[in-house]
């Protein structure tokens, strides 16, 4: 990236040659006590773990990765299809301590820092909104990153983020929860298929069901993250599911 935006360089020795168009964008946050620690974490070698950008809690911009190179910062991972997304996608840290007792919301100078770095990839690599992600959307099962915590809607209003204007529906008696099994329940996982989420294509409510449900809840219903499908939850499924 040219220096359009102030950035101090902390490279990491964790990357591979990138041989994929950079399609997508992963925001994370680091999960460390300290800014000191995360960095410590990127630059050491025997982590195996590295990110393109870091922002600090104040704002400030850390290069870790040049994005011409893949950093691992996605893991085992899944989107629409494609698998293990480190290949084709650029991932932002952002200086959070992350869940727990003390896990707070991103300051305003971060997300606003956020929101001018977004908005360079986004036209530089021609990304698709509904293609900023968060580590939880790609994988589930493993990671609740960057959180409910995190403002999606606040992106979204800048045309940096997908995340749909909540709806108002009368709500029937839609229930579904873990161990459930009925034919509304594929057609409930075909919809979260179509947003990108990866789910089996049959009629039982199973782990990974619930775990994809949690992971839609934080970013497009973060008020209650339950894991179980009311009427609510269907209908912002419903509706995230129309342009996704």
């Amino acid at each position: 990236m040219k220096k359009k935006i102030n950035y101090n360089e902390e490279l990491s020795p964790n990357f591979s040659k990138r041989q994929k168009k950079i399609k997508y964008i992963i925001i994370h946050y680091t999960g460390t006590k300290t800014l000191l620690e995360a960095l410590n974490i990127f630059k050491d070698k025997s982590s195996q773990v590295s990110c393109h950008w870091l922002i600090s809690k104040k704002g400030k911009i850390y290069k870790i990765v040049d994005e011409k190179n893949v950093a691992w910062h996605a893991g085992i991972s899944y989107w629409k299809g494609e698998k293990m997304l480190n290949d084709n996608s650029i991932g932002i840290e952002l200086d959070n301590i992350g869940h727990g007792l003390n896990y707070k919301t991103f300051s305003n100078i971060q997300m606003s820092t956020l929101e001018k770095l977004l908005r360079l990839l986004i036209n530089k690599y021609k990304i698709k909104k509904q293609n900023v992600l968060g580590h939880s959307d790609i994988a589930p099962d493993r990671k609740i990153d960057p959180g409910e915590l995190f403002n999606w809607d606040r992106l979204a209003k800048k045309n940096l983020a997908y995340y749909p204007l909540v709806k108002k529906h009368t709500f029937n008696k839609i229930f579904f929860k873990l161990g459930d099994k009925n034919t509304e329940i594929k057609k409930i996982k075909l919809k979260l298929i179509k947003i990108g989420y990866k789910c089996s294509q049959d009629n039982n409510f199973d782990v990974y069901l619930k775990l994809v449900v949690e992971a839609f809840q934080r970013r497009f219903l973060p008020e209650k993250i339950n894991g179980i499908i009311d009427g609510k939850v269907y209908f912002r499924i419903l509706d995230v599911s129309k342009n996704a």
